[in-house]
């Protein structure tokens, strides 16, 4: 039996399907490219109005944007050896990931507190609001990244991640690289629109 009969065509293009937890993930991440859209639309159109706080932002975001990069290449480097079954690298830079991920969490937290001493508060003038809300809400998703990241680190210790079980840490690393991406993009947002 001809086993390319079996594969559907259209035309005389083969289908392309997409593993359906990738494109749940990806619907995911679309969803939240629109919420930060419109929350930068929203901020550029508040500061029109005027009465803006011009703000210093805190110094550890620079240690945060360092530290978000190191994790995207440490979530990397677990996907290149999970691609070449290495299992002690996949576990060594799953872990790391998450460390780092912890700290930005952290780093993101001292950051507020470098902001109240400011006194720049969530309420107030919108200035300080749009950045909590910018940096609380990235730390939300970046929460639930460290999740799905243990999940992976778990099943990566059962022997459930290597090169002919992928779909999870490529799930894992492009989401982390969408919560880098996005951290750069709001930080050069503010930056640039402060």
């Amino acid at each position: 039996m001809d086993k390319a009969a079996d594969i559907p065509l259209i035309g005389r293009a083969r289908v392309k399907s997409v593993h359906p937890k990738k494109f749940a993930m990806w619907l995911f991440i679309i969803t939240v490219v629109m919420i930060f859209a419109s929350l930068t639309s929203a901020y550029v159109v508040k500061r029109a109005e005027g009465d803006w706080l011009i703000v210093d932002f805190p110094t550890l975001f620079n240690v945060t944007s360092v530290v978000i990069v190191l994790s995207s290449i440490t979530m990397q480097l677990s996907y290149f050896f999970a691609r070449r079954n290495n299992l002690l690298g996949i576990r060594l830079n799953l872990v790391l990931t998450g460390i780092l991920a912890v700290a930005f969490v952290i780093g993101q937290y001292m950051s507020w507190n470098q902001l109240v001493a400011q006194d720049v508060y969530f309420v107030g003038n919108p200035a300080g609001s749009f950045i909590y809300i910018f940096t609380g809400l990235h730390a939300l998703h970046l929460i639930g990244g460290v999740i799905f990241l243990a999940i992976v680190l778990v099943n990566a210790f059962r022997y459930r991640v290597h090169s002919k079980s992928m779909v999870q840490i490529e799930m894992c690393t492009t989401y982390w690289h969408f919560l880098g991406g996005l951290w750069l993009y709001l930080y050069l947002f503010l930056i640039l629109n402060n």
